[in-house]
């Protein structure tokens, strides 16, 4: 993540807290600000207070409240083309049928594990999440060459598998929910009951398994048209954290 310095002047330190100020303040497109920073009207301090205050809000902006962790901003992440005619893509829980020309003994049901793959009679374990059924197919074709002469395999998708994933932290009704296909950030919160009068409406984060950071987003890019964080895509076993 990139690090820009900038100088800024804040207002008294409000109720929200010196924290809560210096970390809304301490953004500029996505990436951490090192701020040195001033306090603007303030009442009558001494000057050893006031240098205090500025050397601690510093430290702040640069540290960033505790607790928040290593993310990226949703508006920050890569731009990915969408294609509303976009084909399904297998998932784990998905059942399969594989069916191999003439040879029954290799054709049958599956059902897409945890981990992705699916395990096909002579090729064993073969990843399936994420692939077309066309795409699938093609793959199992080309191991099963070593077996079978000219193999012609066809893969359909019999059972779509209930998809899940968590909402936690400060929201309504935390829980583990469904989850639908092409579901936003937004969907999620709604369905467990928005955000509770403690939330922090810019502290929303997804937590992604196998992802290095999590991914952060507020509620005002969240309710943007077209930003991408409103065009951001849930996945199953995400988890959806308010803090």
């Amino acid at each position: 993540m990139r690090m820009y310095v900038q100088s800024r002047t804040l207002g008294p330190p409000t109720d929200a807290g010196l924290c809560r100020q210096i970390d809304d303040a301490s953004f500029a497109h996505g990436s951490r600000v090192l701020l040195h920073v001033k306090f603007g009207r303030m009442a009558p301090q001494p000057w050893s207070k006031r240098a205090s205050l500025g050397l601690l809000a510093t430290a702040t902006a640069t540290l960033g409240c505790a607790g928040l962790g290593e993310y990226v901003w949703a508006d920050a992440l890569p731009e990915t083309p969408t294609n509303v005619a976009d084909e399904y893509r297998l998932a784990p829980g998905d059942m399969i049928s594989v069916r191999v020309f003439n040879q029954e003994s290799m054709s049958g049901r599956a059902r897409i594990r945890p981990d992705g793959r699916v395990t096909i009679p002579f090729v064993n374990d073969i990843p399936a999440a994420g692939h077309t059924t066309q795409d699938l197919a093609r793959n199992i074709q080309d191991q099963l060459h070593d077996f079978i002469k000219q193999p012609v395999v066809t893969v359909s998708l019999e059972e779509v598998g209930q998809a899940q994933l968590s909402v936690l932290g400060e929201v309504t009704r935390p829980g583990v929910y469904p989850l639908e296909r092409s579901q936003g950030v937004l969907r999620a919160l709604a369905a467990a009951g928005g955000l509770t009068e403690f939330a922090h409406k810019d502290r929303i984060f997804v937590v992604r398994p196998g992802a290095p950071k999590r991914i952060r987003f507020s509620l005002e890019r969240l309710s943007t048209p077209g930003s991408r964080s409103a065009l951001f895509r849930l996945q199953t076993d995400d988890v959806v954290l308010v803090q």
